[in-house]
C-alpha cells in the first residue's frame, strides 16, 4: 500500500489531522492498535478552547458540537468559603470555552471519516516506523496474522504518551523534561446535573476539588488524593462527602449525588519531548507532551499541534514549499511550553503540597486573593484559559 501521510493513532489528533488533510485532497491511512470501541470508551477532558472549536469547524465536524456543547464565558475559583468568578469573556474581548466531551469529538471525527470512506485500520499490532530520517519512510504492521507495509511521504505520530512513535526516535536525538506531582485526581462521572453552570476550581485545606460537567445532566467531579490511593477505597458515598467538604457551603448544597458509572485515579505530571520533528516523522499531542489537567490544555494542545502540522503539510502539497514543515517543531513547542507553564501554575496555586507547610499555604492564599482582586492578574488567567493566539 501507499499513501501520502501515514497517521499512527486514531484519537482526536490523528482523526482531526486526517480530516483536515482530506479536505485538501491529501491521502491518509490511520493505524490504531486498539479497537474502535476501546477508543470511544476512553474518558477524557471536555473543555475546548475557541481555537479548537474553530479548527473542528474547518474540518466540517462541528455541527453536533454547536448543537449540544455548552459555551462557558467564565469559571469560578473557590477559596475562603466563597466563590470568586473570573469573567473570561469580559477579560478577553468576548472569547469563551465550550464544554464538549473528548469522546464526543472523537465520535464525530470517526463518523465523518467513515462516511467519507477514508481508511482506518483498527487492532493493528506490531506497528513499526522505518526510514523516517530519509526520503522514503514506511510503516509496517500486522493484522489478522498478515504483515502489511505502507509506503508514505510523512508519518504523523498521534499515538499518545505510550505509543510507538516517540519510542521509535533514537534516544540521543530526543531531550525530555518531566515533573511528577505528589498527588493524583480521583474523578467520577455521574448522571446528575452539575453543581454550577460553570466550572468551579476549589482550593481547600483538605485538598483541591473540581466541579465540571459533560452536559446539563452529566457531571464530572474530581478531588485531590494521595498518589498511592486506590479507587477501591472510595465508595460513592465517601466521594460525595469529601467533595462537599471542599466546596463553599452554597456550592456544596447544590451538588446532586447519585451512583457513579466511571471512577478512576489519574496521576498528574508535566512532560515535554523536544524536538517534535525527526526527518519525516512528526510527534503530535500526547506523543510529545503531557500537562496536568488543571488548566484544561491536553486536548487543546493536541489540536494546536494539528493546526501547525496541517499548515505545514498544506504548504508542502499545495504551495510546494518545505518551510512550514521545517518550522513545525519550533512553532508547536513555543505554544506547548506556554501551556505547560500555565498548567503548572494552576496546579501549584490550587493544590495542597505535602512539603510546603504553613508558608506554602499562606503563599497560595495571597496568590488567590491577588488574582481575584487584580484585573491584570485575572486577565492573564483568562487569556491563557481561553487559549493564547496561534
Amino acid at each position: 500500500m501507499r499513501t501520502q501521510v501515514a497517521i499512527i493513532g486514531s484519537g482526536p489528533s490523528g482523526l482531526l489531522l486526517g480530516q483536515l488533510l482530506a479536505g485538501i485532497g491529501v491521502e491518509t491511512i490511520i493505524l490504531e492498535r486498539s479497537s474502535r470501541e476501546h477508543v470511544l470508551g476512553r474518558v477524557r477532558a471536555g473543555v475546548l478552547e475557541q481555537g479548537t472549536v474553530e479548527l473542528l469547524e474547518e474540518a466540517g465536524v462541528a455541527a453536533r458540537l454547536h448543537a449540544e456543547g455548552l459555551p462557558h464565558s467564565g469559571i469560578s475559583l473557590a477559596f475562603d468559603g466563597r466563590l470568586h468568578r473570573i469573567d473570561l469573556a469580559a477579560l478577553t474581548g468576548g472569547k469563551h470555552v465550550t464544554v464538549y466531551g473528548q469522546t464526543e469529538v472523537t465520535h464525530d471525527l470517526m463518523d465523518r471519516r467513515e462516511a467519507a470512506g477514508l481508511a482506518t485500520v483498527y487492532e493493528a499490532s506490531d506497528v513499526a516506523l522505518h526510514d523516517f530520517d530519509g526520503a522514503a519512510p514506511f510503516v509496517t504492521y500486522d493484522k489478522d496474522g498478515i504483515s502489511h507495509r505502507i509506503d508514505c511521504d510523512f508519518i504523523a505520530g498521534c499515538d499518545g504518551y505510550h505509543g510507538v512513535s516517540r519510542k521509535s526516535v533514537p534516544s540521543a536525538a530526543l531531550k525530555t523534561f518531566e515533573r511528577q506531582y505528589p498527588f493524583g485526581w480521583l474523578g467520577v462521572l455521574a448522571e446528575v446535573p452539575p453543581a454550577d453552570h460553570e466550572l468551579v476550581y476549589a482550593n481547600h485545606e483538605r485538598g483541591f476539588a473540581l466541579c465540571s460537567m459533560r452536559s446539563t445532566h452529566r457531571s464530572r467531579y474530581y478531588v485531590q488524593c494521595p498518589q498511592d490511593d486506590r479507587v477501591e477505597a472510595w465508595s460513592d458515598d465517601r466521594f460525595w462527602d469529601e467533595l462537599r467538604r471542599r466546596l463553599p457551603e452554597r456550592t456544596a448544597a447544590s451538588v446532586t449525588t447519585g451512583p457513579s458509572f466511571e471512577k478512576s485515579i489519574a496521576p498528574l505530571r508535566s512532560f515535554v519531548a523536544e524536538p517534535m520533528r525527526f526527518g519525516r516523522l512528526f510527534l503530535v499531542g500526547d506523543a510529545a507532551h503531557i500537562v496536568p489537567p488543571t488548566g484544561a490544555k491536553g486536548l487543546n494542545l493536541a489540536a494546536s499541534d494539528v493546526r501547525y502540522l496541517f499548515a505545514g503539510l498544506r504548504e508542502f502539497y499545495v504551495g510546494k514549499s518545505q518551510a512550514g514543515i521545517e518550522a513545525y517543531s519550533q512553532k508547536a513547542l513555543a505554544r506547548v511550553w506556554k501551556a505547560v507553564r500555565f498548567s503548572w501554575w494552576m496546579t501549584t496555586m490550587l493544590h495542597r503540597f505535602p512539603d510546603t507547610g504553613d508558608f506554602g499555604q499562606r503563599i497560595q492564599e495571597a496568590e488567590l486573593d491577588y488574582l481575584v482582586h487584580s484585573q491584570a492578574a485575572s486577565t492573564a488567567l483568562a487569556e491563557n484559559y481561553v487559549g493564547l493566539p496561534y
